[in-house]
């Protein structure tokens, strides 16, 4: 049995692909393959950062979640031919900011919690970013942590940035589910039941 379920955030609780209808609205024609294009940069930069100096004690080269998702935006902006200007710039990202969750993540969050397991994000997102998107999405109440990989300065997939989930919780690695993407979400939507039981 399961002790925690921790979650990603972007793109397994928060859609990040809800993004490509606002640029649709600004950029007519090119909504779906800008959001593609933003989220598939955005990791990319992620693991840049923390591959070209997987220092211990942190990337010399890291920067907040939030500053590489506007890197991200202007890139492909760039690259797609599109005329970002600073009010566009600034829609995207406070949309960015209050990301629409999946409809489905409360529900599972709160059949978890029902169990008696305990929840958490753990997510390269940044506090502030984190604190905005999950209240938006009303999912405070049933998360017991929020985890960001800020306090050791390297994204994911560093081992370093999923040991902080044993520095949160009273747990051992096995007794930790990492749910990470809509692939995941469905296969704890259909299992959920018979993992949480005892």
């Amino acid at each position: 049995m399961y002790k925690l379920v921790a979650f990603d955030a972007y793109g397994t609780l928060f859609d990040v692909y809800s993004m490509g209808q606002l640029a649709e609205e600004l950029f007519p024609g090119h909504g779906q393959n800008f959001a593609v294009m933003w989220r598939d940069r955005q990791i990319e930069y992620t693991r840049l950062v923390t591959m070209s100096d997987p220092n211990p004690d942190g990337s010399k080269h890291y920067l907040p979640f939030w500053d590489l998702t506007i890197r991200s935006l202007r890139y492909v902006c760039k690259r797609m031919d599109l005329n970002l200007t600073p009010e566009c710039e600034k829609k995207l990202m406070d949309q960015y900011a209050k990301l629409t969750g999946f409809e489905d993540s409360l529900s599972v969050l709160k059949a978890i919690k029902d169990k008696g397991i305990l929840t958490a994000i753990l997510s390269n997102g940044s506090r502030e970013m984190l604190s905005t998107v999950v209240d938006s999405n009303g999912l405070q109440a049933f998360l017991d942590k929020v985890v960001t990989i800020e306090d050791v300065r390297l994204f994911k997939t560093d081992p370093k940035a999923y040991a902080l989930l044993l520095a949160a919780f009273p747990v051992k690695k096995e007794e930790i589910l990492f749910v990470s993407s809509m692939l995941g979400m469905h296969w704890l939507r259909s299992g959920s039941a018979s993992m949480c039981s005892g």
